[in-house]
């Protein structure tokens, strides 16, 4: 077979695929239905995550505005709002995600809604108790914490981030509440209110940011805003539990363990957390050692962080949120379930994917204009934004893998397999930590540089790891149910657009350089998106014609 042969059947596949949703790799038999199309679903998820993280890009904008990036009162706000967010990641989304929306929504589609209610009352009430224990533990024994995480902090600057994580650690807790509303909500397919809920959130923090920013010194602004960010929790559970208790119509709240349904949860529910805890602890270590690199090396670190996780929020976590509760309602025989599943699989493996490309081409080719747009404004420099670009170069290495991941992730949840993906958590922490030791402090010496610049040997060195746990992943669950995965044409073609966009979109940035670096961000930003989309239709990719369609009949 000719190498025009295979490429044109590899088009002709992914076609298939992304027109043939629900149908492809499955055939229902009787009782069975073919797998419904998440897509609306999927764009509600993103909408809502768009909308939030606008907002908090906003919220950092105006944080650098006011803080800077080499600043003491900075690293010690990113220092002290890292401690409880480990809480909020353990017991947060991704672990209620993973353990209780599958069994909460196979109970729905089972129409046993009266039992539905007491577990979701039942996982309510335990995680209150949980939540309650943990916070004053958090409160009591916040120097231990600084002194583990930060151990190059000293003096004022110690004393600081004690005082921000004891007012931090309450809001924590409220927004794992947060997550337990999301995981309901979610479940009844309401996608858009429990994503964008964060949104008040991050105006509460802009609001106080605004009002005190003028009037106080960093130290007394970033005590202001932790109190902010703790009346944003308050807000945002506030807002979904209406909507939470209409929905939840049987809810009994208790702390039992009696229903198996509820013991099902738990079981689950520790694999994911002891998961949720591996990876914390690989943040946990780039938190340590970026604080050995210097002041402002944390709050960069954090800054390329915030940039790099959107398009994994955007486009990762909307596929994965909205197939979750899809997948875990599957039913029909082995064979049956597998095909759905393979199909889900493949089409949302090719979202992900179709978005994300560019996103890594452009951390690594326009880091300083995505820095410029965001961050550059008052105390924060031009140096500072080029700074960044490393930082954010390195996260582009395992941004792909991140997001392919998570998808694969949520598909052993859905079949009730929390274990697996723990095992492979724990290879990426070690080889993070390890990895990570060897780039940020052995790399920058050996290379002549300065050794701040180790916080970019950090994010590559994650983003190896990250490839490392994505192919175990794949390769375990194609065992499991089938082949799954992107064709190498369709990854080839999405990588040129991508190269073709960049190279474009520097050529344009060369011209408008000296410029006001929003104005540089719009002039650049567009065509590079403009041209990644036409190449893409160019080359036969089937989710940019069908994206041309719509703006056809939109005009």
């Amino acid at each position: 077979m000719g190498p025009s042969v295979e490429r044109s059947r590899d088009r002709s596949e992914d076609r298939r695929s992304h027109q043939n949703v629900g149908r492809q790799a499955f055939r229902p038999g009787a009782g069975q239905r073919p797998p419904r199309s998440t897509a609306f679903h999927s764009f509600l998820v993103a909408s809502g995550i768009l909308l939030s993280r606008l907002f908090g890009l906003v919220r950092e904008g105006v944080f650098a505005y006011f803080f800077g990036q080499r600043s003491d009162a900075a690293d010690a706000f990113k220092a002290a709002f890292r401690i409880p967010n480990y809480l909020q990641n353990l017991f947060g989304e991704g672990a209620l995600s993973a353990s209780f929306i599958p069994v909460y929504a196979r109970l729905l589609a089972e129409d046993s809604e009266e039992e539905a209610g007491r577990v979701a009352g039942a996982v309510l009430g335990l995680l209150a108790l949980a939540l309650s224990t943990l916070v004053l533990l958090g409160v009591l024994f916040t120097p231990v914490f600084i002194d583990a995480i930060a151990p190059g902090y000293e003096g004022a600057k110690r004393e600081l981030a004690i005082t921000l994580v004891r007012v931090l650690f309450p809001g924590a807790g409220l927004l794992v509440l947060s997550a337990w509303c999301l995981g309901i909500l979610n479940s009844h397919r309401r996608f858009l209110l429990s994503y964008s809920a964060p949104v008040i959130w991050n105006v509460a923090m802009i609001a106080t940011l605004v009002a005190f920013g003028r009037r106080s010194d960093s130290q007394h602004l970033a005590v202001w805003l932790a109190w902010g960010s703790v009346a944003g929790s308050v807000l945002q559970v506030a807002v979904q539990v209406p909507t939470v208790l209409r929905l939840a119509r049987r809810l009994r709240v208790s702390a039992s363990v009696g229903s198996p349904h509820v013991r099902t949860v738990l079981s689950n529910f520790v694999p994911v957390v002891v998961s949720r805890g591996v990876t914390q602890v690989s943040a946990y270590i780039d938190t340590v050692i970026s604080s050995w690199l210097g002041t402002g090396a944390m709050t960069a670190l954090f800054n390329a962080q915030t940039i790099s996780l959107l398009p994994i929020s955007l486009f990762g976590m909307s596929v994965s949120a909205a197939e979750l509760p899809a997948m875990s309602s599957a039913v029909g025989d082995e064979a049956g379930i597998a095909g759905q599943l393979r199909t889900r699989l493949d089409t949302g493996l090719q979202q992900i994917a179709f978005f994300v490309v560019p996103s890594a081409m452009a951390l690594l080719a326009l880091g300083d204009v995505l820095a410029g747009v965001i961050y550059e404004r008052g105390r924060f420099t031009h140096a500072d934004s080029l700074y960044l670009w490393g930082i954010l170069a390195g996260s582009s290495v395992g941004l792909l893998a991140s997001t392919l991941g998570r998808l694969y992730s949520s598909t052993y949840y859905a079949l009730r397999d929390t274990r697996t993906p723990l095992r492979f958590a724990v290879i990426r922490v070690v080889l993070t930590g390890s990895l990570g030791y060897l780039a940020a402090f052995k790399l920058p010496p050996a290379a002549g540089l300065d050794p701040r610049w180790g916080v970019a040997g950090l994010t590559a060195s994650a983003g190896v790891a990250g490839w490392v746990e994505f192919a175990l992943l794949r390769y375990t669950l194609n065992r499991r149910i089938g082949r799954t995965g992107l064709t190498a044409s369709f990854v080839a073609r999405l990588w040129i657009a991508a190269a073709i966009a960049a190279g474009v979109a520097w050529g344009v940035k060369l011209v408008v350089v000296g410029h006001h670096p929003a104005l540089v961000g719009v002039v650049v930003l567009a065509p590079y998106g403009l041209v990644y989309f036409a190449g893409a239709w160019l080359l036969g990719i089937p989710y940019a014609a069908s994206m041309f369609a719509r703006v056809r009949r939109l005009l």
